[in-house]
């Protein structure tokens, strides 16, 4: 069973915050993936770059947030991401 993740918009309209509940995301201080290269030590953004469209991964705390192309429709990635995101930390 995944791990409860509630999905928030942000002040950037490509980007969404995927708060995962009662669970650390990240040990402390923060990470950022600019691509899959760069994401390859982190399975949870290293997945998120498969979804067409993410641009960028942030890990935070208890958050990640996923931001994609302008181009790109939230419909195809929302509810994957939040798949992703809560099967990592499930």
């Amino acid at each position: 069973m995944g791990a409860e993740v509630v999905v928030e918009t942000s002040p950037n309209e490509n980007a969404l915050k995927y708060t995962v509940v009662g669970k650390q995301v990240i040990d402390k201080g923060h990470k950022t993936y600019g691509n899959a290269g760069e994401a390859a030590e982190c399975e949870v953004a290293k997945n998120l770059f498969g979804l067409e469209g993410v641009v960028s991964v942030f890990l935070m705390a208890d958050f990640v947030t996923v931001t994609k192309t302008a181009e790109a429709k939230w419909d195809g990635i929302r509810d994957a991401a939040k798949g992703i995101i809560s099967e990592a930390y499930g």
